[in-house]
């Protein structure tokens, strides 16, 4: 269902779900975005009603896959954008319910765990309009290297007083779901787990298709001629090791990172592995069309993945459903996900060369026996239809 403006109107009989956190759909990029896309979608019950807030430059409301969404308008002021997007978010929505009495028992699902700091004060509104306080605590982002001490301190506070305050906690990663009940036992938090989901379904673009072509001229490379690597570019996600391995390699495909933009970062690396203008690493612009970036994970002949905070990675499951090969980094989040559909390698070991070299002599058969295994990991577990029909059960208990 299409993007369109509507008037006001809401139904007493259905639960009313804020969701809070995500940048709005229709998704362009980034896992919560896609997840709520996705949420929305794939709702079967007439009982539920989607809310979902948008960061914008300008106050509106529209509908989205039958979700009402609404703008919320936030100053450009740096990394705080995301904190004060989701208080007013919040706020947004709390005061929708005051001004509308007959809501019964709305929930409002925050993702991330960025607004502990005044989660109490909210959540003593949201106990008066007789709702529930949900959260996806996400993954750790106080282990994000990007952040200084100060920032992790405030990620950290900010987490424990969030997991204190909800009365749900829905994790997308059974490590995440141990570590928050280890961590914060004193709160005796309420929690379950629910994974992050991913599309099976093949590009609707066929190989002939000018956009893919068109990409694959621009990067100079041909069909399995490349591996893999899309994310942002932060640290934590361990590009450099990622470009230097694949520089020692012997291989003669190409490398091609499709991610965002972090000129500082891009110049660090590149001060020290001199890669931009080997011939061999090619760093893309980001991909919003999803049918051309599945096609280009369906296409290439191995995905390396080498996210190592928190949580269910978005990426890994959408290569695992697309490629049919896929490095991924030894951790146990990306064990849970992948298990045995994936070949491990080892960051302090820095082994990805060998790993590299290794799948270039990899027999066929032995190739697609990887693909069926990273298939079946997807359609076993990770399915949009059965991730959101769990979520609705949640909201509707």
């Amino acid at each position: 269902m299409g993007r369109r403006k509507i008037k006001e109107q809401y139904h007493t009989d259905k639960r009313q779900v804020f969701c809070i956190g995500c940048k709005g759909i229709p998704a362009k990029y980034g896992g919560f975005e896609t997840f709520v896309e996705n949420l929305t979608l794939c709702r079967k019950s007439d009982k539920i009603r989607y809310h979902v807030a948008t960061i914008a430059r300008e106050d509106s409301r529209y509908q989205y896959n039958g979700a009402k969404c609404y703008n919320v308008k936030v100053p450009e002021i740096g990394p705080a954008k995301a904190v004060v997007y989701d208080i007013k978010a919040l706020a947004r929505a709390i005061r929708y319910c005051e001004e509308r009495p007959a809501i019964d028992k709305p929930i409002f699902f925050i993702m991330a765990c960025r607004i502990g700091i005044v989660i109490r004060h909210y959540k003593k509104k949201i106990e008066k309009l007789g709702g529930r306080l949900y959260i996806n605590p996400d993954g750790h982002d106080w282990e994000r290297r990007k952040w200084s001490a100060p920032v992790r301190m405030y990620w950290k506070l900010s987490e424990r007083l969030m997991i204190k305050h909800a009365d749900r906690i829905i994790c997308d990663s059974k490590e995440i779901e141990k570590y928050i009940n280890k961590e914060y036992s004193a709160y005796n938090p309420s929690t379950t787990f629910i994974a992050y989901g991913a599309d099976l379904a093949r590009s609707t673009y066929a190989d002939d298709d000018f956009k893919f072509t068109e990409w694959l001229a621009e990067q100079e490379t041909k069909p399995f001629e490349y591996y893999l690597v899309v994310g942002r570019f932060v640290k934590e996600n361990n590009f450099d090791i990622i470009i230097k391995e694949f520089l020692k390699s012997s291989s003669d495909k190409k490398l091609i990172i499709i991610t965002t933009e972090n000129d500082k970062l891009l110049q660090e690396f590149d001060d020290r592995l001199h890669f931009l203008d080997s011939g061999r690493v090619t760093v893309a612009d980001s991909v919003y069309d999803k049918q051309l970036l599945k096609k280009i994970r369906e296409n290439a002949y191995a995905y390396i993945h080498g996210h190592e905070v928190g949580g269910t990675n978005p990426s890994l499951l959408e290569a695992l459903a697309s490629t049919d090969v896929n490095f991924v980094l030894d951790v146990s989040y990306n064990h849970e996900v992948a298990e045995d559909a994936a070949i491990y390698w080892d960051k302090d070991g820095r082994n990805l060369s060998d790993v590299i070299n290794a799948n270039d002599k990899m027999q066929q058969d032995r190739r697609a026996e990887f693909s069926n295994l990273a298939k079946n990991r997807i359609s076993d577990e990770y399915t949009w239809e059965s991730i959101s029909d769990k979520y609705e059960k949640e909201f509707l208990a």
